[in-house]
């Protein structure tokens, strides 16, 4: 594994054989792929710190020679808020950074933190013309990385600026719910001259950006500046502020005088297999472990209110970004063995390549084609092991991945002390149930049309809420979509 100054060694010559040259695509296509560095994997495993280091300016200087500036632009296709990513790429190639990042900033209101944790290689990238040449969105040009690198540089040097505020409107837009769609309909709003106050039922904001994405990838101090940034533009944030309980929808609109409201209350009611022992003392849904982790700080045994349930063997189970975060953070909290129990095999798993790579790199055990039956406690009522069963692939389901079909007699036991389900969260029906003409269909997902109005007059809703449990970007794009709505029916 080469160090960040290895790496910016070999950036350096890059740049040098193509320094004032008018590169055509066949010499773009030889300029290798820049790797990101990245802390030690032993070392890391044990600390909170950020994995991935970013881009040196020489690193992001050549991989952004390596787009090859697409008449047809396909990797904006790609991107759910529509960032014109060539033109900030051919920025970045000039070494022209503040331009890059405000290119961005445009259309997306968080390029810190979409460069850091969007499925890049399933959106921008997977559509990107180099990664098809090597038949490999991992191979793609950086498109994410480079986000990142221009977001922190601007960051870093001082160098933020504010957007323009239309002149003040006198209305007034609620926001339910401070996570990624909240924060995109927040600013949009606020933008276009509207009083907007965002409503959080945590005590911090930020949604599944603050809660849910471990420190080690997503640094908390990141999102806190994009809030602080928000309340610049004059938007008003109340915590500890559960819309259906503290006040309902309805009495924000009457009693509470707003004119407007978006709901972004994200998908936090986790999933459970519904097998004996899951009540068991040391089960947890990856929610509220990584909650008590990240929100609540239990890592910290001398100052939490809430510490870490204390184990040294842990089995998670599930396949997708959320079981990654929760095995990883397991390691960091003094697991010495973590398991990640799933019961397809590799090539299915959800999570992106990149987390599994780091996650296997800093230890974690996975057992592919395994699935729990039943999970085992002591005399104390605290889980001591899981039996599961043994699968094999059989025919593509409807989403076309293969489904997994058990092998009979194959049951076996895998000894933990702790059990964390990561099988993806449904929608808290707490604001339907108390909203009379709010409309959701069985899963509870709130129905919407194509601007994101709701069935409810002056309700516009978006993300998680809408889409079931999606990606920082598709819940920004959402909001971007309401917030178009919300301003054109303030306007008139």
């Amino acid at each position: 594994m080469n160090t960040i100054e290895e790496l910016n060694a070999i950036a350096r010559e890059e740049l040098a054989k193509i320094k004032g040259k008018e590169l055509g695509n066949k010499e773009r296509m030889a300029i290798p792929q820049q790797e990101m560095p990245s802390r030690n994997p032993k070392e890391r495993a044990r600390q909170m710190a950020e994995v991935a280091l970013g881009y040196t300016e020489e690193q992001a200087v050549v991989e952004a020679n390596r787009c090859l500036q697409c008449k047809n632009k396909p990797c904006i296709s790609g991107c759910p808020v529509n960032v014109q990513i060539p033109e900030f790429i051919a920025e970045i190639a000039k070494g022209e950074f503040k331009k890059a990042v405000d290119i961005i900033k445009q259309t997306s209101l968080l390029p810190a933190i979409c460069g850091r944790v969007c499925p890049q290689e399933k959106q921008c990238q997977g559509q990107c013309t180099v990664g098809k040449v090597y038949k490999s969105a991992e191979k793609a040009v950086s498109i994410g990385r480079l986000e990142r690198f221009v977001a922190d540089w601007e960051r870093e040097n001082k160098k933020v600026t504010m957007p323009e505020i239309a002149a003040k409107t006198g209305k007034k837009v609620a926001v339910i719910g401070a996570g990624p769609a909240g924060l995109t309909v927040a600013a949009d709003c606020a933008r276009a001259g509207h009083s907007v106050t965002v409503f959080e039922a945590f005590h911090k904001a930020g949604g599944v950006m603050m809660y849910g994405i471990p420190e080690f990838r997503l640094p908390k101090a990141i999102v806190q500046e994009e809030i602080d940034n928000l309340k610049k533009l004059g938007v008003d944030f109340e915590c500890n502020f559960l819309v259906g309980r503290t006040d309902t929808l309805d009495q924000l609109l009457t009693e509470k005088g707003f004119d407007a409201a978006f709901v972004g209350t994200g998908a936090g009611l986790p999933k459970f297999m519904n097998i004996p022992g899951e009540n068991l003392i040391g089960v947890f849904s990856a929610n509220e472990y990584l909650t008590r982790a990240n929100l609540m700080k239990g890592y910290d045994t001398a100052h939490a209110a809430t510490p870490i349930y204390e184990a040294k063997k842990v089995c998670v189970v599930g396949g997708g970004n959320v079981a990654m975060d929760a095995a990883r953070m397991a390691l960091r909290l003094g697991a010495e063995e973590v398991n990640v129990i799933y019961r397809r095999t590799r090539n299915e798993m959800p999570a992106r390549i990149e987390e599994i790579a780091h996650a296997e790199e800093e230890g974690v055990v996975f057992r592919f084609l395994e699935n729990p039956v039943e999970i085992l406690g002591n005399e104390e009522g605290k889980v001591c092991g899981v039996k599961v069963l043994s699968y094999e692939l059989g025919e593509p389901d409807a989403s076309g991945r293969r489904s997994p079909v058990a092998i009979k007699g194959s049951e076996h036991i895998v000894e933990t002390d702790a059990m964390i389900i990561a099988l993806g969260n449904g929608s808290n029906p707490l604001l339907v149930k108390t909203t009379p003409g709010l409309n959701a269909d069985a899963k509870g997902h709130i129905s919407v049309d194509e601007t994101q109005a709701t069935s409810h007059a002056k309700v516009w809703a978006g993300g998680d809420i809408v889409l079931g449990a999606a990606t920082v970007i598709l819940a920004m794009g959402e909001g971007r979509k309401a917030a178009a709505g919300i301003n054109a029916y303030l306007a008139k």
